[in-house]
C-alpha cells in the first residue's frame, strides 16, 4: 500500500502539518493532499500503526474503510471548493462532486446523509457560512463584495441563509465578541 487517508485534513496547514511530521518519521512522500497522503514507496501495517500514532496527537485519524474515505473525500472537495476555487462555486455542487470523485453523486448523497446526518448541500452551506463569518471577521470587504465573493445572487440571499443557519444577522454576528467561529472538522 502506497495511498494513506486521513480525516479531519480541512486545510493547507493541515497538510504541512501532516507533511512535516511524515518526514521527521523519514517517510518519503510523494504528494499529501486534503484528505491523504501518496507515498514513494510501500508502507508495511507497523508503518502505518506508527503514522497513526504520530498523527492522531495532531487531531488527525487514519481512515480504513471505503465510506469512510468517500466522506471524506467529500468533505476535503467541498472545503477545497470554498477555500480555494471561488469560481467553481457556481459549478452545481452535485456535478462538481460527481466530476471531481468520478462517483455517481446519488450514491455519494445517500451515503453522506446517511453516516452524516446531514445533506451534502446543507453541509455545503455551512461551510459557506462559516467562510462568510471567517471574512466579516476580517473586516477587509463589505457584505455585498463578499456574496460577489461566494457568488450569492445578492446580499440580501446571503443575510438571509446566514440568519437561517446562525439565528443571527451578518451586522449583529459582525458586532458581535469571543469565539464565533466554528472549525471546520467539527461542521
Amino acid at each position: 500500500m502506497n495511498k494513506l487517508y486521513i480525516k479531519n485534513m480541512v486545510c493547507n496547514r493541515c497538510v504541512l502539518v501532516v507533511q512535516t511530521e511524515l518526514e521527521k518519521l523519514n517517510f518519503s512522500i510523494q504528494e499529501v493532499n486534503l484528505g491523504e497522503v501518496v507515498f514513494k514507496n510501500s508502507i508495511s501495517k507497523a508503518d502505518k500503526h506508527q503514522i497513526g500514532v504520530q498523527l492522531e496527537r495532531f487531531g488527525f485519524e487514519l481512515l480504513d474503510d471505503n465510506n469512510s474515505r468517500a466522506i471524506e473525500k467529500i468533505k476535503a472537495s467541498l472545503i477545497d471548493l470554498i477555500q480555494n476555487k471561488n469560481n467553481d462555486i457556481l459549478v452545481n455542487v452535485s456535478d462538481y462532486l460527481q466530476d471531481v470523485l468520478n462517483q455517481d453523486y446519488s450514491k455519494l448523497s445517500n451515503l453522506f446523509s446517511q453516516v452524516e446526518g446531514i445533506s451534502i448541500e446543507k453541509y455545503f452551506i455551512n461551510l459557506k457560512i462559516e467562510k462568510v463569518k471567517e471574512l466579516i471577521v476580517y473586516d477587509e470587504l463589505s457584505l455585498s463584495e463578499i456574496a460577489d465573493l461566494l457568488h450569492y445572487s445578492s446580499s440580501a440571499h446571503l443575510s438571509n441563509q446566514f440568519k437561517k443557519v446562525t439565528g443571527f444577522t451578518p451586522s449583529y454576528f459582525k458586532k458581535m465578541k469571543g469565539n464565533k467561529r466554528i472549525q471546520l472538522d467539527k461542521l
